[in-house]
């Protein structure tokens, strides 16, 4: 097993030098911890040590003993992805939505368009009573780091172009027949007869 204990973040290495590095893909969960094991993509065992506090993030380096680098990968997770509803919402819904998630503190990927966070069925809940669209993803997770902590002002831009279903109804439980049908929370006005 190599041993890890150094990490480069967002490395200034040649970008033909980083294509070729073997890679390791760590989750949200592997990626915030100081210690962990790992198979790169070599298929070499990897035992991390890394300064308490250190979170790894998709494109930093790993950096093991023997001097060998690994390019680390942030791995697709189940995660809920948040948007506005394009049909009736506002950029303030998604704004209102963050700043709930934030009063929780919960980890929280800030997207242009979208919100990306683990999956939790009393958010979701929350989100789509908050006139939002919530809908399941697989995709990798780089979420916002403290305000003053490393990361703070990076942005992450992982666009996607996945469809969305969801299910629509009212505060009442009426079921509506739109193109793209979401669920609704207490003052919703946009047209529905009650």
């Amino acid at each position: 097993m190599l041993t890890v204990d150094k990490l480069m973040s967002r490395p200034s290495l040649a970008p033909v030098l980083m294509k070729r590095l073997p890679t390791v893909e760590l989750d949200w969960d592997t990626r915030q911890k100081s210690r962990f094991e790992a198979l790169d993509s070599d298929g070499v065992r990897l035992a991390v040590f890394l300064p308490r506090g250190s979170v790894v993030r998709g494109g930093d380096v790993l950096v093991a003993e023997d001097g060998s680098m690994r390019r680390v990968v942030a791995q697709s997770q189940t995660l809920l992805k948040v948007r506005i509803c394009a049909q009736h919402g506002t950029p303030f819904d998604l704004m209102r939505g963050a700043y709930h998630l934030g009063n929780r503190h919960v980890p929280l990927e800030l997207l242009p368009d979208a919100l990306k966070l683990e999956p939790d069925p009393v958010l979701a809940e929350m989100l789509q009573g908050l006139h939002l669209i919530v809908e399941e993803v697989r995709e990798p997770f780089e979420p916002e780091g403290g305000a003053y902590g490393r990361g703070a002002l990076m942005g992450h831009s992982h666009g996607s172009s996945q469809g969305s279903s969801h299910a629509h109804g009212d505060s009442h439980g009426h079921a509506h027949d739109h193109a793209h049908h979401h669920t609704h929370g207490p003052g919703c006005s946009h047209g529905h007869d009650h």
